[in-house]
């Protein structure tokens, strides 16, 4: 099983990775010339970030990519012992982004720059590894806040949900009677000490 969940997240950041380069590239080769509008606030547009989200730390190439390298390696280390499918891959897509956009600064000759093209208006420009990243995040949120749910439910409810504590069967029974067979038998001594 723990086999079958690391391929499973291996097989996801993979496809993530592959998806993000493949993207970039149609990115710098057909967007260098000026935006695309496809709908709406949505456009393609070519632009490059030398921080990470939001443009912080413009300029830190270096400390980014080891940060980088250290949270991939984090990530592997977590994959080991993911509790079940779904934590593994939501773990997967935020590797597949992390790699993504770490095969940037070290292999594009972009001054350590990470391709963004995917432009809402009113959010930062990004691309699929961001995009995997947020979602494998807010999956994991997700599943975290589920597994956490029923346990908060027995807890708000303090001692009414315990199962009450059941007499044992003629536990009760027993003591009461217990008076009635003493007298009954003390009645029938008298009586056949009367007879005699």
């Amino acid at each position: 099983m723990r086999r079958t969940r690391l391929l499973a997240a291996l097989l996801t950041a993979g496809l993530v990775v592959v998806l993000d380069q493949v993207t970039k590239t149609l990115a710098v080769d057909h967007l260098s010339s000026g935006p695309i509008h496809l709908l709406g606030p949505l456009s393609l547009q070519l632009a490059y970030n030398t921080g990470v989200a939001f443009s912080l730390g413009t300029g830190l190439t270096l400390p980014i990519v080891l940060i980088g390298v250290g949270l991939v390696v984090l990530l592997v280390w977590f994959l080991r012992g993911a509790p079940s499918l779904a934590v593994t891959v939501s773990l997967g897509l935020v590797l597949g982004g992390a790699v993504g956009n770490l095969s940037d600064r070290v292999f594009r000759r972009q001054a350590g720059a990470v391709v963004d093209f995917i432009h809402l208006g009113f959010w930062p420009t990004f691309n699929v590894a961001d995009a995997a990243i947020v979602c494998g995040c807010l999956l994991l949120v997700f599943l975290m806040v589920r597994a956490e749910a029923p346990t908060g439910r027995r807890t708000a409810t303090g001692l009414a949900n315990e199962p009450e504590a059941h007499e044992q069967p003629g536990s009760s029974r027993a003591s009461d009677d217990e008076p009635s067979s003493s007298s009954s038998s003390s009645r029938s001594e008298y009586r056949s000490r009367a007879a005699r």
